[in-house]
Order: structure tokens, then sequence, then C-alpha cells
């Protein structure tokens, strides 16, 4: 049988005597994409902080060993008038400017001259105040690629990003996937979006209210417990 790339059992997270989330289990396996779908409050980012050994737990989460991986957060704000520039913040990661070229080129920023390998200077020596929700997210994507990681964490890849950059940012999650060999742990509240990219699905309001793949978890029932009577819902095709 084969190990999962992440087991966690019986998670129990407490902050200031509350509790946030409650005796959640669930695994993913090498390859999968597990979206976390959940009202506003229902832990889902301190749940990926758990899960990053970033505050304290109760039960236990088992990374397979050897993984490595990278996190994108939620709205990661930043000054229109920092005066760091895409060159500079990749930078601060990685130094090799051919690591950099390669991530780059794998979010979809093309090289001026093909021919020479120089890298897109347009976006290299700007301001990554000054760049599009859009362009921002896929720097940010980039980041999270160099080190070469095994799994990536995005917390609402599109917070931020426009409504029609929202299905190019994870049309390129899905891409970069398949194609680094990659495993994505996402939040996402949009159910178009979970239906089409993801494998399985964590459905979270401080305890684990559903998990399976999204076509049989995510029907009326499972989604009336998740968000309420009141909530609207559409029916999937």
């Amino acid at each position: 049988m084969i190990e999962p790339i992440l087991k966690v059992t019986g998670l129990s997270v407490e902050l200031n005597q509350n509790t946030i989330l409650r005796e959640v289990s669930f695994e993913v396996s090498e390859g999968e994409t597990l979206a976390i779908l959940g009202p506003n409050g229902a832990g889902k980012t301190i749940l990926f902080r758990a899960l990053l050994g970033q505050i304290p737990y109760q039960g236990t989460v088992t990374w397979r060993k050897g993984i490595k991986i990278s996190y994108v957060p939620q709205r990661l704000a930043v000054e229109r008038d920092l005066p760091v520039t895409t060159r500079e913040f990749l930078k601060l990661k990685e130094p090799k400017d051919v690591e950099i070229d390669r991530a780059l080129k794998a979010v979809g920023f093309e090289d001026n001259h093909p021919h020479t390998g120089h890298l897109n200077d347009h976006i290299l020596n700007r301001k990554i105040g000054i760049l599009s929700g859009g362009e921002f997210q896929r720097v940010l994507i980039a980041w999270a690629l160099l080190g070469h990681p095994n799994v990536l964490l995005f917390d609402e890849p599109t917070a931020g990003v426009d409504v029609s950059s929202e299905v190019t940012v994870y049309s390129l999650l899905h891409k970069l996937k398949e194609k680094e060999g990659l495993t994505v742990l996402l939040i996402s509240h949009e159910l178009e979006i979970i239906y089409h990219y993801a494998t399985s699905v964590l459905c979270l309001n401080k305890k684990s209210v559903c998990f399976g793949p999204p076509d049989t978890t995510l029907n009326s029932e499972s989604l009336t417990k998740l968000f309420g009577p009141d909530a609207g819902f559409y029916q999937h095709h």
C-alpha cells in the first residue's frame, strides 16, 4: 500500500480558550488536489497553519519523509511604493537566475529574447507593488515553486485577483500540478472551481462535515450542513 503524502488524525486546535478545530481527520495521496471548503471562520487558514507546524495542536499531522512544502498565504498585502522589484523579491529566496528563470517561465512569463535566454525584464524590473493582481499572484506562485517543492499550499489563490483572471490562475495551478508532479492543497469558496480541478474536498466548519470526491461529496445535504439552510446553491452538471 502506498503511503499517503499527508495523514491527519484527530487534529484539534484551541486558541485563547476557543476551540477553532475539533477532531479533523483526512488523508492526501501524492498527486491529488485537495480543496478545503467552508464558511468564514470555519478554521480553514488555521488548518493550514497547523499543517505547517506554525501553531500548537492536538492530534497527529504526518507528512511523508523528505517532502518539501511551499505555502502562499491569503491576501499578501504590498504597498504600492514598496521599493522592491520582482527580481529582488525572488532573489530573497533563490539567488540563482536560472532557477528564477525556470519559475517565471512555469507561471507563464515568457522571455523577451528566447534565443538569448534573457528573462522578461518588464516583470523582473518592476516594483512588486505596482503589478496587477493577476501578475502578482503569478509571481507568488513562482516564489512557491523555487526550491522544487513536492507540495503547494494555497490559501484562496484568487483573493485580490479580478474575476477575469480567476480561472487563469486555477488553470495554471492545474497545469503546474501535472507538469511538476505536485500535490496541491487549496482553500477555495468557488464550487465550480472545486468541481473542475479538485480530486477531493474537505468540507470544514470547525470540524469535518464531509470528505471525499467533489462529485459525490458536495450534495445539497452536505452543503446545507456546511453553510446553513438559507444558502443558495446550484446543481452541478
